[in-house]
């Protein structure tokens, strides 16, 4: 890294998944930085996490469309979901819920993000948040298990304080060290 720039965003296509986790407002930090970092930045966001933060953030930050759907009207015959997979060089979900994160590890596909994690061969980082129970739940840890045995990249959690007043494991790491494993991973995908 130098000067806040990760040299191995530039130029590579990150797909921002976001899930519905109170932590949505770092992902809006994150994508401002993706983009700084010279990344052209696609987001997904879950019907859930549109309930949390609305869209056109996302899309005025990353100056590109937000896919909020996977029924959405589309400008020529490319199914978007595949569209988005095969130019992913990146898929990073931050955050992802433990719903969203058992949904991949089962291979559920039943909306654009967990569709297209299905559907890219890109390498793939996940970003946890969550209650710390949650967390520490053997399902959740058996369904983070199984995708790193598939070979998913993830960064852990921060321990603290998180905002349903509980202490503990489970809040979505600092905005710093999610882009410095994602300019990790891609340096790996070389």
């Amino acid at each position: 890294m130098q000067n806040g720039i990760f040299e191995n965003l530039k130029g590579k296509t990150v797909i921002l998944g976001v899930s519905s986790s109170i932590a949505v407002y770092k992902s809006a930090d994150l994508a401002s930085k993706l983009v700084k970092s010279g990344a052209s930045v696609r987001v997904i966001m879950t019907r859930n996490a549109c309930k949390l933060m609305s869209p056109r953030i996302f899309q005025t930050l990353s100056k590109n469309k937000v896919y909020t759907s996977m029924w959405e009207d589309v400008e020529d015959w490319h199914p978007e979901h595949i569209s988005l997979a095969e130019s992913a060089d990146l898929l990073l979900v931050a955050p992802a819920t433990a719903n969203i994160i058992g949904c991949f590890a089962a291979g559920i596909a039943h909306d654009m993000l967990t569709t297209v994690f299905l559907a890219t061969a890109a390498p793939v980082l996940v970003a946890p948040a969550m209650n710390c129970n949650m967390y520490g739940n053997a399902f959740v840890r058996r369904n983070i298990d199984a995708l790193k045995k598939a070979g998913v990249y993830f960064v852990d959690p921060e321990e603290g304080a998180l905002a349903c007043g509980a202490e503990g494991k489970g809040r979505l790491a600092d905005v710093e060290r999610i882009l410095a494993r994602a300019n990790a991973v891609l340096g790996e995908a070389r």
